[in-house]
């Protein structure tokens, strides 16, 4: 192969496939023997069959060799988090058993990547129904950290095997699902991109509800470059029209965009945190991005109200009581922690909480000023050893801290990206998180590939992952 596949570019990799100078079935086998090298040491999956992958790359070769092209991920290996529906994988949704049948069905995300025979390198560990943060699974374990060697650290969650099938080489891209930061935290303790989309755009059906309000699929990348090709590829809105939309951006500079600084995602970092960003949005402004302080109203209330549960309280335990009520011994215990607050739960609670949501998400949008973005540490904190969150209570305490983030853009309704931008003091990634008003999904990609230009790929800011490839 004449690209080196574990650096090179969705684009690029596009091209060598179309030119036929790379073959879907190469890809493929590349991938596979990636997983059987690190896959038993970084535990991405929950269901992988080698067989399948190698059908859907030959239909994809077959294709090419047609002359059909059929999408922008045509011969790609896309990992599909363990929540959202796929054809011929069972869906286990982090539970003990596999979930009923109806839970395989394929929504418009997953379709849009076999409409355009893209390669589903199999389902991705989650958190047991996507109810927490820090990636633990009592049932069948965390996936591994791949930025240390030594101790077995949080992933982040609960797409947890997203960004670690990255890592693995195993996919080139990695589709979760963020309701308060699933998709922005995994991204960022694996030093890659990702975005949670303004919700509604992306449709939830064929997934697994945690919170209908707040859910949506995103993807996660290596880095923000793919991660707006992989977002064009699938996204209802720009209807996989990739080249327009990377032509767009081909022209983007950091001096375009207004860039508000909000002291208060900077709370109570872990050393080495605040300090990545600071140093990042340092180099930003001398490469002539326009930025100063900023407020997002509301962000303590809102992040109260999670404290007490936000809306996940309600949603999930109607869903669990209902419609999933077998499941409910089988809970992790750290998931079944979080119901206890529910036994006094009412529904008038609800639906004030969800109106007191709906109010400050509206204050939230108008009070954006003249600010492009607004910007902070995606997460505050180093990603935990797995040994020191083992009772429910010890999660539980550090879920509330690393949800602080993201939880609030998601409440607010906005969207958000994240991009890489250092090693903390534990030598761990911290991502900038990037926060938009609901619907500028656009801008909010624009500025990330733009502060990308300035702080260099992935690749070359942070390094190679100890563990990845």
């Amino acid at each position: 192969m004449a690209l080196d596949l574990a650096t090179a570019a969705l684009s690029e990799i596009a091209v060598a496939l179309r030119a036929g100078d790379l073959t879907a079935s190469a890809v493929a086998e590349w991938a596979i023997g990636n997983h059987e090298q690190r896959g038993e040491a970084l535990q991405a999956y929950k269901s992988w069959d080698a067989e399948k992958i190698r059908l859907e790359a030959a239909a994809a070769d077959a294709a090419f060799a047609a002359g059909v092209h059929l999408g922008p991920l045509q011969g790609m290996p896309v990992s599909i988090k363990d929540l959202i529906g796929v054809s011929g994988y069972p869906t286990f949704a982090g539970c003990p058993r596999e979930l009923p049948e109806v839970w395989q069905a394929e929504g418009p995300v997953v379709r849009a990547i076999h409409n355009q025979l893209g390669v589903i390198s199999g389902k991705a560990h989650t958190v047991q129904f996507a109810f927490g943060g820090m990636g633990a699974n009592r049932h069948w374990g965390a996936p591994r950290n791949p930025w240390d060697a030594v101790d077995h650290r949080s992933p982040a969650g609960s797409s947890s095997g997203a960004g670690v099938s990255l890592h693995e080489g195993s996919a080139l891209l990695a589709i979760g699902t963020d309701t308060a930061g699933s998709v922005r935290m995994p991204a960022s303790v694996t030093g890659c991109a990702g975005i949670r989309p303004t919700p509604g755009r992306w449709s939830t059906d064929g997934i697994v509800p945690l919170v209908s309000s707040l859910d949506t699929p995103g993807p996660i990348t290596r880095s923000a470059a793919d991660l707006a090709y992989g977002f064009a590829a699938i996204d209802p809105v720009l209807a996989g029209d990739v080249a327009s939309f990377l032509d767009m951006l081909d022209d983007v500079d950091v001096s375009d965009f207004r860039i508000g600084v909000c002291d208060w995602y900077f709370r109570d970092c872990d050393p080495g945190v605040a300090e990545r960003v600071h140093e990042a949005l340092a180099e930003l402004e001398k490469a002539g991005a326009r930025v100063s302080a900023a407020t997002i109203p509301h962000l303590d209330d809102v992040s109260a109200l999670n404290d007490l549960g936000g809306l996940h309280i309600g949603e999930f335990s109607s869903f669990i009581n209902n419609e999933m009520r077998d499941y409910k011994d089988d809970l992790d215990p750290a998931v079944a922690i979080r119901l206890a607050a529910a036994e006094n739960y009412t529904a008038a609670e609800h639906l004030r909480r969800v109106r007191d949501v709906e109010r400050m998400a509206a204050a939230a949008d108008a009070g954006f000023g003249p600010f492009d973005v607004i910007v902070g540490p995606t997460i505050p904190v180093t990603p935990p050893k797995m040994s020191d969150i083992e009772t429910p209570e010890t999660h539980l305490a550090a879920n509330t801290r690393f949800v602080q983030n993201t939880v609030t853009a998601s409440l607010l309704h906005q969207c958000a990206a994240t991009v890489p931008v250092g090693l903390d003091s534990e030598e761990m990634p911290v991502g900038m998180q990037i926060v938009g008003r609901p619907g500028s999904d656009e801008t909010a990609l624009a500025v990330a590939l733009a502060c990308e230009r300035v702080l260099g790929w992935p690749r070359e800011r942070l390094g190679r992952s100890p563990m990845g490839i």
